[in-house]
């Protein structure tokens, strides 16, 4: 992906500031947030028992719920337990043809799931183990890797605790 440089460059840094000045407030002065987490994310799957397999098989998040999709008859709409009593969940539509995964505007670059430093072990081997290629965590985030489920949707395991980035406590 080309990236910006040069005067291009120096004016997407400067406005970036001009953002950080405007809108990014001190811990002590921001006002407390009207939500109580995220509930669940929903994200469209190719196949159902793939997926499965693939969260709770080779990622350990339990699947907790398989249910037929109530907007879409034949639809399954199915969640994972990623900690924290938050859910990850997936819908498939049977019948629909759908295009491969593109990061585009409206699409998830990528889904950050913190685990503890054993499980990011655990993660690394296995996606060596299962030949799966990933980034990191050589790249100079030594806390991160980088990889995409079967589906093509961009997942990062990072080893940081909730509400932190970069060893930083943002809340």
């Amino acid at each position: 992906m080309p990236q910006p440089t040069g005067a291009e460059l120096a004016a997407v840094r400067e406005r970036r500031e001009r953002l950080r000045e405007t809108y990014l407030h001190a811990k002590a002065d921001r006002s407390p947030t009207a939500a109580r987490g995220i509930h669940h994310a929903a994200f469209v799957c190719r196949d159902v028992e793939e997926t499965i397999r693939f969260y709770q098989g080779l990622l350990g998040f339990p699947l907790v719920e398989l249910v037929e999709n109530r907007d879409y008859a034949g639809s399954s709409h199915f969640f994972f337990d990623l900690g924290n009593r938050t859910l990850l969940g997936f819908f498939d539509f049977p019948g629909h043809h759908h295009e491969p995964y593109a990061e585009t505007i409206g699409a998830l670059q990528h889904l950050a799931i913190s685990v503890d430093a054993e499980h990011f072990a655990a993660a690394k081997a296995m996606l060596e183990r299962e030949g799966i290629e990933y980034l990191g965590p050589d790249r100079g985030a030594d806390d991160s890797l980088y990889f995409r489920d079967p589906n093509g949707m961009g997942l990062e395991l990072y080893c940081e605790t909730l509400g932190t980035f970069e060893g930083t406590e943002l809340l």
